[in-house]
């Protein structure tokens, strides 16, 4: 991959101590890692002349999460999605996705790029059918150019369903859903309308010439992704997935830097084998992943069921989680659903790094459990992955026990050195500090 190596690695070197302090990597680790194409830095150079601060998706690297965002032609409005944004930044999404299928997306993605201080994706399809009474209308030039508008705004990163070609639509006759990607059933209509192979797998080189041009990687769009457990795993999804790996050879061949997107709603048992078979087949290029859900019964609770999915899939290598909120099947995400998804996507991450003993990552955790056996609130607050919401728990079971803790002040005991789960009598903690302390006076 020598020319990979010229035209990717050599064009990030400015980066390189940025990058390496967030992950404890060395400069030479990371160059190491992206010239072989196992680590991608999205940074479009109309981003990075802002405020972009460039990150490392990869297998070397501690596991990002991705937030999606962006309104519709149902619901949501320019100042509340940029409100989103921020929301999702503040509680620690590493990247951000403007999906946005409703008016006024040029501008509505300009001000999300220009605010954020995260790489930015999207899928350019949405852009094109937004300008089309249908998607059948597009012409090939029709995409090419909103791609290369896209760049020019500064969009990091763009999903594209590249690799869903029309003889893999008869593999979804056995599915209980069939496709679920948006821009993958998008991709479809048009090929069966105009019995055409896929746009964008045949006009790929000249795709590769846009990103190469502004430094924008490829996330290869999963169009055949599974939508339920019955549907994982099948012919269809890795039919999709072989070209998957060929693209990506070609990608990097223009000097493109390549990440893939992969499923969906996925058995748990079957999420290793699904990593390593993306990580055979695309020749180790970082997996971006959608939970997987690992079960299809708990709609409002789909953040939990996704992120069980997400830890699996992230220790068995994945380098990037997009989250999925509690509104997930059921509508937009508010405020409070953002927060929610992004908290148990950085949970979900940061289990995955602790089990594949990434440098320093459990360093936190230790630091917790001292601050909890020491009863130091504020140290525990700090180091939480949301300190505002264990601080305004904590203070909410401060209240609750305000009657017995006067008690206790009453009777000389103001240290407040118990949980506020079993309270002074009960507490383990503070019941093995006076056992330690006899065990010191024993000898």
């Amino acid at each position: 991959m020598t020319q990979y190596t010229e035209a990717v690695a050599g064009r990030v070197t400015a980066e390189m101590a940025i990058v390496a302090d967030d992950e404890l990597l060395s400069a030479e680790t990371i160059r190491d890692e992206i010239a072989a194409g196992r680590m991608v830095i999205p940074a479009n150079r109309c981003h990075l002349a802002k405020q972009l601060v460039p990150i490392g998706i990869g297998i070397a690297a501690r596991t990002k999460i991705n937030a999606n965002l962006g309104n519709s032609a149902l619901s949501g409005d320019m100042p509340c999605e940029l409100a989103k944004v921020h929301y999702a930044i503040r509680f620690g999404a590493d990247t951000v996705m403007d999906l946005s299928t409703g008016e006024n997306i040029n501008e509505l993605r300009q001000q999300i790029i220009d605010e954020s201080t995260v790489p930015v994706g999207t899928v350019p399809l949405y852009q094109v059918c937004e300008q089309l009474d249908d998607v059948v209308d597009m012409t090939p030039q029709n995409f090419l150019d909103a791609v290369e508008t896209q760049a020019k705004q500064g969009v990091d990163y763009m999903t594209i369903h590249c690799a869903l070609l029309r003889e893999h639509l008869q593999l979804i006759d056995s599915r209980i859903i069939g496709i679920v990607s948006r821009g993958g059933s998008l991709t479809a209509k048009w090929m069966v309308a105009h019995q055409q192979e896929n746009p964008f797998y045949e006009h790929f080189d000249e795709l590769c010439e846009i990103m190469r041009q502004y430094d924008v990687t490829w996330s290869l769009g999963d169009g055949l992704r599974p939508g339920c457990l019955h549907d994982a795993s099948d012919a269809a999804q890795f039919a999709e997935l072989a070209v998957m790996g060929k693209l990506t050879k070609r990608a990097w061949e223009h000097g493109t830097q390549v990440m893939i997107e992969g499923p969906g709603h996925v058995p748990l048992d079957q999420i290793p084998m699904n990593i390593e078979r993306q990580i055979r087949e695309c020749y180790g290029a970082p997996f971006y992943v959608l939970g997987p859900v690992v079960c299809d019964v708990a709609p409002a609770y789909d953040h939990i069921t996704s992120a069980i999915g997400a830890a699996v899939a992230a220790q068995h290598g994945a380098a990037m989680l997009c989250y999925v909120t509690p509104k997930e099947h059921l509508g937009l995400p508010d405020m409070e659903d953002v927060r929610q998804g992004v908290v148990a996507y950085k949970i979900a991450a940061h289990a995955a790094d602790v089990a594949r003993h990434r440098p320093s990552v459990r360093d936190r955790d230790d630091a917790m459990a001292r601050a909890r056996f020491a009863f130091d609130w504020n140290e525990q607050f700090a180091l939480s992955l949301d300190p505002e919401r264990a601080r305004e728990y904590y203070e909410i079971s401060r209240k609750q026990s305000s009657t017995e803790q006067h008690c206790n002040a009453a009777n000389g005991d103001t240290t407040e050195h118990y949980c506020t789960m079993c309270g002074p009598k009960f507490c383990a903690m503070r019941t093995t500090a006076d056992l330690n302390r006899l065990r010191k006076e024993e000898k």
